[in-house]
């Protein structure tokens, strides 16, 4: 063949730098959209806020700028003419505008910052600190308070630390030994046990000797531990040769102690949601509206857009790209929260029940069924819905709580999964604890009132919500 020319046409769906940052914007969560507009306040000098306390001061890494994964399927419209990315109505923008925005309740006011707690290392140490143990003791406590894990307990064996000591510190086996006996008696009880049993043991030794039943509740811990956690409490009664009272009075003494003493020491970090939108009932009628501490205000640069009008335009190429980009970020922020304002009102009209009655009479709902509504792409509304938040009089629930299967009823009509886990949840709250319902009965109980779940279902769903089996919840 001989190498030739030829012209061939085609159409190909492609994203505008602007659709691109729409689409970003609108799968952010709150926390990184904000870091994403402070990122563009840093380097963007057309852009501008016109309240400092609006923009959050985020101290986190920022993460890598998401890529939309999958290419929307309405076709790209003119952004020239003001058209919406997501397929709302055309918004009214012009370069000055803003994001409205509530009054602040003081916000000058700075955040209380808690204490920063000691570790468990540190606490310890302390403790051996101002103890009446020392020389030789007192480096061999310190050297086991270093060997503990996060929950209190040494981990490691004994004789294997031993080995591992360099011969010139000179501490044998006997040492750690009495310096263990020495750590457990220091502060908390339980601290520096090796296993469960032995962490238990310790607290109840700690106890005064005239509590009741409390050697019958050492022997329990100390000997058939396994058995009190599978609840075999006949196999029990036969080997300490105790009654039903006894043995109840000695459970609810172990019940009371604490299996991880170190824990209490441990740092967390709370983990903070600023809610979307806020819901609320007006005039017997729920109602939605945007969190205004979750809207950035922001505006383009006067002083900037003014000498950009001043001067040529080949002058001034940088500032004009920086214009157009900061009327995209505003815009694209209008139309992220438009859209997220609209999904969040068709979900309270759909889930109206739930805000009136709680979970039990929660509906079955599909992402299908809001996109068809509000005649937008399903990838649209999944973005709409992963990690944004809606306040509402029962609490936070982010916006995929609302979306949930639904089961056939023998009515012809359709019962939710997250109804059917909270009448599961009812079930087991109400059930005699001595002849707890197997899975088998409660799928025949939701068979009475016409729900048809099948019995490997209602395990499923009672797994999910982290409910024990049968055996496992039978008490005495």
């Amino acid at each position: 063949m001989k190498p030739a020319l030829q012209l061939r046409l085609s159409q190909q769906l492609t994203l505008t730098p602007q659709l691109q940052q729409a689409i970003r914007l609108l799968q952010l969560s709150t926390l990184d959209m904000h870091q994403e507009v402070a990122r563009m306040l840093e380097e963007n000098p057309m852009l501008e806020v016109d309240d400092e306390s609006t923009i959050r001061d985020f101290t986190l890494e920022p993460k890598g700028q998401a890529t939309a994964s999958n290419e929307e399927s309405e076709q790209t419209r003119n952004n020239d003419q003001g058209a919406d990315d997501f397929g709302n109505e055309p918004a009214d923008w012009n370069t000055g505008g803003s994001i409205a925005r509530g009054e602040d309740d003081e916000d000058d006011s700075f955040p209380e910052q808690a204490a920063e707690q000691a570790s468990l290392s540190s606490h310890l140490h302390n403790q051996l600190a101002i103890s009446s143990i020392e020389g030789k003791d007192r480096k061999v406590v310190g050297l086991l308070i270093d060997a503990l894990d996060e929950n209190g307990y040494l981990a490691q064996n004994l004789e294997e630390l031993a080995e591992l000591l360099p011969d010139e510190l000179e501490i044998t086996l006997d040492d750690l030994e009495t310096a263990l006996i020495q750590l457990q008696h220091l502060d908390l009880p339980g601290l520096g046990a090796r296993n469960l049993g032995e962490c238990l043991t310790l607290q109840l030794k700690a106890l005064p000797e005239d509590t009741q039943h409390l050697e019958l509740a050492v022997r329990l811990v100390t000997n058939h531990l396994d058995l009190l956690a599978a609840h075999d409490f006949a196999k029990i009664k036969k080997l300490l040769r105790c009654s039903d009272d006894e043995l109840r009075a000695a459970q609810q003494l172990i019940v009371c102690l604490n299996p991880k003493p170190g824990s209490e020491f441990g740092h967390s970090i709370a983990d903070y949601v600023v809610p979307d939108v806020i819901v609320e009932k007006h005039k017997n009628k729920w109602r939605v509206r945007l969190n205004a501490e979750a809207l950035p205000k922001l505006r383009v640069n006067k002083i900037y857009a003014n000498i950009l009008q001043q001067r040529g335009e080949n002058n001034s190429s940088q500032l004009a790209t920086q214009l157009q980009e900061a009327k995209w970020l505003i815009k694209n922020l209008q139309q992220r929260f438009d859209t997220i304002l609209r999904v969040a009102e068709a979900i309270v009209e759909r889930q109206s029940d739930f805000f009136e009655h709680g979970e039990i009479s929660m509906r079955p709902l599909v992402l299908r069924e809001i996109a068809d509504a509000l005649e937008l792409h399903e990838s649209t509304i999944s973005r709409s819905t992963t990690q944004k938040f809606m306040l509402t009089p029962r609490g936070i629930y982010e916006f995929k709580h609302f979306f949930c299967s639904g089961l056939a009823t023998d009515s012809g009509g359709t019962c939710s999964s997250t109804a059917i886990r909270e009448l599961i949840k009812q079930l087991v709250s109400e059930e005699d604890v001595r002849k707890p319902l197997t899975d088998s009965r409660m799928s025949e109980i939701l068979a009475q009132q016409g729900i048809v779940v099948a019995r490997r279902t209602i395990a499923k769903y009672r797994e999910s919500m982290h409910i024990l089996p049968v055996n496992l919840r039978k008490s005495l």
